[in-house]
Protein backbone atom coordinates (compact mmCIF):
# COMPACT_ATOMS: atom_id res chain seq x y z
CA UNK A 1 0.00 0.00 0.00
CA UNK A 2 1.39 3.15 -0.99
CA UNK A 3 1.76 6.15 1.53
CA UNK A 4 -1.17 6.63 3.79
CA UNK A 5 -3.52 9.82 2.18
CA UNK A 6 -6.67 9.28 4.74
CA UNK A 7 -6.92 8.40 8.46
CA UNK A 8 -8.57 4.91 7.07
CA UNK A 9 -5.48 3.89 4.72
CA UNK A 10 -3.22 5.30 8.16
CA UNK A 11 -5.47 3.14 10.41
CA UNK A 12 -4.94 0.00 8.03
CA UNK A 13 -1.69 -0.07 6.64
CA UNK A 14 -0.55 0.74 10.52
CA UNK A 15 -2.41 -2.34 11.97
CA UNK A 16 -0.79 -4.22 8.92
CA UNK A 17 2.87 -3.39 9.47
CA UNK A 18 2.00 -3.64 13.30
CA UNK A 19 1.14 -7.29 12.50
CA UNK A 20 4.05 -8.15 9.93
CA UNK A 21 6.48 -6.83 12.59
CA UNK A 22 4.93 -8.88 15.66
CA UNK A 23 4.38 -12.08 13.40
CA UNK A 24 8.11 -11.86 12.14
CA UNK A 25 9.44 -11.29 15.46
CA UNK A 26 7.64 -14.61 16.52
CA UNK A 27 8.83 -16.82 13.99
CA UNK A 28 12.38 -16.16 14.98
CA UNK A 29 14.35 -19.11 15.81
CA UNK A 30 16.01 -18.98 18.99
CA UNK A 31 19.62 -19.21 16.85
CA UNK A 32 17.84 -15.71 15.20
CA UNK A 33 16.91 -14.25 18.86
CA UNK A 34 20.56 -15.09 20.51
CA UNK A 35 22.48 -14.02 16.97
CA UNK A 36 23.69 -10.17 18.32
CA UNK A 37 22.71 -7.88 15.29
CA UNK A 38 25.67 -7.06 13.59
CA UNK A 39 26.19 -5.51 10.88
CA UNK A 40 29.31 -4.02 10.69
CA UNK A 41 30.73 -6.25 7.80
CA UNK A 42 28.18 -4.36 5.41
CA UNK A 43 29.69 -0.95 4.39
CA UNK A 44 25.91 -0.11 2.54
CA UNK A 45 24.36 0.20 6.13
CA UNK A 46 25.29 3.46 6.99
CA UNK A 47 23.21 4.75 9.18
CA UNK A 48 23.52 4.83 13.00
CA UNK A 49 20.94 2.16 13.59
CA UNK A 50 22.09 -0.45 12.25
CA UNK A 51 25.21 -0.38 14.69
CA UNK A 52 23.27 0.51 17.41
CA UNK A 53 20.85 -1.69 18.22
CA UNK A 54 21.77 -5.22 18.63
CA UNK A 55 18.78 -7.63 19.58
CA UNK A 56 14.67 -7.61 19.20
CA UNK A 57 14.83 -5.22 22.87
CA UNK A 58 16.34 -2.52 20.75
CA UNK A 59 14.11 -2.36 17.83
CA UNK A 60 11.13 -2.88 20.05
CA UNK A 61 12.11 0.17 22.82
CA UNK A 62 13.23 2.43 19.54
CA UNK A 63 9.76 2.23 18.14
CA UNK A 64 7.96 2.29 22.20
CA UNK A 65 10.16 5.53 22.41
CA UNK A 66 8.94 7.12 19.17
CA UNK A 67 5.54 6.53 20.04
CA UNK A 68 6.22 7.92 23.64
CA UNK A 69 7.35 11.60 21.89
CA UNK A 70 3.85 11.34 19.25
CA UNK A 71 2.14 10.62 21.91
CA UNK A 72 3.60 13.58 24.16
CA UNK A 73 3.62 15.87 21.50
CA UNK A 74 0.17 15.43 20.21
CA UNK A 75 -1.39 15.50 24.07
CA UNK A 76 0.38 18.61 24.97
CA UNK A 77 -0.66 20.61 21.99
CA UNK A 78 -4.17 19.36 22.12
CA UNK A 79 -4.18 20.66 25.36
CA UNK A 80 -2.57 24.02 24.63
CA UNK A 81 1.08 23.31 26.22
CA UNK A 82 3.19 24.28 23.19
CA UNK A 83 5.98 21.60 23.01
CA UNK A 84 8.12 20.38 20.09
CA UNK A 85 8.12 17.17 18.61
CA UNK A 86 11.35 16.49 19.87
CA UNK A 87 12.49 17.89 23.58
CA UNK A 88 15.26 19.41 24.28
CA UNK A 89 17.76 19.91 24.03
CA UNK A 90 17.43 17.74 20.46
CA UNK A 91 16.60 18.62 17.04
CA UNK A 92 16.41 17.07 13.34
CA UNK A 93 19.92 17.57 13.88
CA UNK A 94 21.31 15.79 16.75
CA UNK A 95 18.26 13.36 17.48
CA UNK A 96 20.88 10.35 16.92
CA UNK A 97 22.18 11.66 20.10
CA UNK A 98 18.67 11.32 21.47
CA UNK A 99 18.38 7.71 20.16
CA UNK A 100 21.28 6.67 21.70
CA UNK A 101 20.00 7.85 24.87
CA UNK A 102 16.94 5.61 24.89
CA UNK A 103 19.34 2.57 23.54
CA UNK A 104 21.13 3.43 26.65
CA UNK A 105 18.44 3.79 29.32
CA UNK A 106 16.66 0.28 28.11
CA UNK A 107 19.84 -1.91 28.63
CA UNK A 108 18.25 -3.66 31.30
CA UNK A 109 14.66 -3.74 30.22
CA UNK A 110 13.74 -7.28 29.10
CA UNK A 111 12.70 -8.01 25.64
CA UNK A 112 9.53 -9.69 26.56
CA UNK A 113 8.90 -6.36 28.64
CA UNK A 114 9.61 -4.32 26.21
CA UNK A 115 7.48 -5.83 23.51
CA UNK A 116 4.59 -5.60 25.99
CA UNK A 117 5.44 -1.81 25.91
CA UNK A 118 5.43 -1.53 22.80
CA UNK A 119 2.05 -3.18 22.16
CA UNK A 120 1.00 -0.82 24.60
CA UNK A 121 2.08 2.63 23.33
CA UNK A 122 0.91 0.86 19.89
CA UNK A 123 -2.56 0.48 20.88
CA UNK A 124 -2.16 4.24 22.52
CA UNK A 125 -1.29 5.55 19.11
CA UNK A 126 -3.87 4.06 17.23
CA UNK A 127 -6.72 4.84 19.42
CA UNK A 128 -5.38 8.66 19.32
CA UNK A 129 -5.30 8.43 15.57
CA UNK A 130 -8.66 7.26 15.92
CA UNK A 131 -9.81 10.40 17.81
CA UNK A 132 -9.08 12.84 14.79
CA UNK A 133 -10.74 13.33 11.95
CA UNK A 134 -8.94 12.62 8.24
CA UNK A 135 -9.15 16.51 7.70
CA UNK A 136 -7.33 16.82 11.16
CA UNK A 137 -4.95 14.12 10.54
CA UNK A 138 -3.99 15.30 6.26
CA UNK A 139 -4.62 18.93 6.31
CA UNK A 140 -0.94 20.49 6.13
CA UNK A 141 -0.71 23.30 8.74
CA UNK A 142 -4.43 22.57 10.27
CA UNK A 143 -2.76 22.98 13.70
CA UNK A 144 -0.92 25.87 14.05
CA UNK A 145 1.67 23.44 16.25
CA UNK A 146 2.78 21.36 13.30
CA UNK A 147 3.76 24.08 11.22
CA UNK A 148 3.36 23.44 7.42
CA UNK A 149 3.30 20.21 7.97
CA UNK A 150 0.55 17.58 8.22
CA UNK A 151 -0.06 15.55 11.72
CA UNK A 152 -0.70 12.91 9.78
CA UNK A 153 3.16 13.05 8.55
CA UNK A 154 4.25 12.31 12.45
CA UNK A 155 1.79 9.46 12.78
CA UNK A 156 2.83 7.86 9.75
CA UNK A 157 6.95 8.27 10.54
CA UNK A 158 5.62 6.35 13.80
CA UNK A 159 3.82 4.20 12.95
CA UNK A 160 3.29 2.55 9.35
CA UNK A 161 6.65 3.60 7.92
CA UNK A 162 8.62 3.01 11.11
CA UNK A 163 6.96 -1.03 11.56
CA UNK A 164 8.14 -1.49 7.98
CA UNK A 165 11.16 0.15 8.76
CA UNK A 166 11.75 -2.40 11.78
CA UNK A 167 10.51 -5.43 9.40
CA UNK A 168 13.46 -4.61 6.88
CA UNK A 169 15.83 -4.96 9.71
CA UNK A 170 14.80 -7.91 11.56
CA UNK A 171 14.56 -9.50 7.77
CA UNK A 172 18.50 -8.78 7.25
CA UNK A 173 19.19 -10.33 10.31
CA UNK A 174 17.38 -13.13 9.91
CA UNK A 175 19.06 -13.11 6.01
CA UNK A 176 22.38 -12.71 7.90
CA UNK A 177 22.50 -15.32 10.73
CA UNK A 178 21.14 -18.11 8.13
CA UNK A 179 23.84 -17.54 5.78
CA UNK A 180 21.65 -16.81 2.67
Amino acid sequence: MPRPTTKEDLLTLSAENFAKLTELADSMTEEELAAPFDFSEDKSRKEAHWQRDKNLRDVYIHLYEWHRLLINFVGSNMDGKNITFLPAPYNWKNYGDMNRAFWQSHQQTETDKAREMLEGSHKQVMELAEKLTSEELFTRGYFDWTGNNALASYFISNMSSHYDWAVKKLRAHRKKVRGK
